[in-house]
């Protein structure tokens, strides 16, 4: 028997190589589907945000609560279409030195003089993309549209519970810098979905926001500070465990459960105050029955 030609043993590394850059790609490609809150968070949120309701809305989102869960999801499905927009759901805050990351101007025009565009839409636009969105709910309440403002409310729902996702706002999003892979999925859908019926929902009463984008970055850079304490908590979980088993979630829960509950808490208060907020800076107008 002959040995394989030279040119037999080239081809044969190079479909190799292929396979392994397909691979690769197909990893990192499922390591961003993974990010933010999983859809039980989402939908939890914009449900116990109804509750934070003044009487005076409460009505209109009580009778449209359905349409809120159902579509909490929305901007989670517009990333398969839309590849900008996975840079609306995150801040590497990170990237901007140590916290309070007084290396960031929170007016998006300072930030992209000092920082150039192109930087800033890489390490994440989500706080001023809530400020945006909870503009063009205040325009569907002014002009009366409200089947927009159904789904602007839903869609604004789901981005402000991103900026209380701790692990949102790093660069380690996944725990990939630190051999930790998999951890958003863990922490933000199983972790919930496993543990949702020990997670009291019992948000604050909904206020009225003075600047929706400042009060975006005060969210982000709160939950930030849980970063450290994740990571501890996931890989003091998985200590002596071959596989990230039934213990290795019952140790999570204990040490990191309580983060979980008290963001989305947050969360649905914050969703809450931006609904309530949107409707006074409209001017009050009266809301339909549905």
């Amino acid at each position: 028997m002959g040995f394989p030609s030279r040119r037999f043993r080239s081809d044969s590394f190079r479909a190799k190589l292929s396979t392994c850059a397909l691979l690769a790609l197909i990893v990192v490609a499922m390591a961003e589907e993974g990010r933010a809150w999983g859809p039980t968070a989402h939908r939890t949120v914009n449900s116990s945000a109804v509750d934070t309701l003044p009487p005076e809305i409460r009505h209109f989102f009580e009778a449209n609560r359905r349409i809120l869960v159902e579509h909490a999801n929305d901007p989670d499905e517009w990333m398969k279409k839309d590849p900008y927009e996975r840079k609306r759901h995150y801040l590497y805050l990170d990237k901007y030195g140590m916290f309070p990351y007084l290396d960031l101007p929170h007016s998006f025009k300072d930030a992209t003089f000092k920082h150039g565009t192109r930087r800033i839409n890489r390490d994440g636009l989500l706080p001023w993309h809530v400020g945006e969105y909870s503009l063009r709910l205040t325009n569907a309440f002014k002009e009366q549209k409200w089947e927009e403002a159904k789904l602007a409310a839903a869609a604004l729902g789901h981005y402000v519970a991103d900026t209380r996702d701790p692990l949102n706002t790093t660069s380690n999003y996944d725990g990939q810098l630190v051999a930790q892979s998999g951890l958003e999925a863990r922490f933000g859908a199983t972790l919930i979905d496993r543990f949702q019926g020990f997670m009291m929902m019992r948000p604050a009463p909904a206020t009225k926001i003075d600047d929706p984008t400042e009060y975006a970055f005060q969210a982000v850079l709160e939950s930030n500070t849980w970063v450290n304490q994740i990571l501890l908590a996931d890989w003091r979980a998985r200590e002596g465990l071959s596989s990230y088993n039934d213990d290795y979630y019952d140790r999570f829960h204990a040490a990191a459960g309580y983060i979980a509950a008290r963001e989305l808490n947050n969360a649905a208060h914050d969703a809450g105050s931006y609904w309530y907020t949107a409707w006074l800076n409209a001017g009050r107008p009266p809301l339909p029955g549905r």
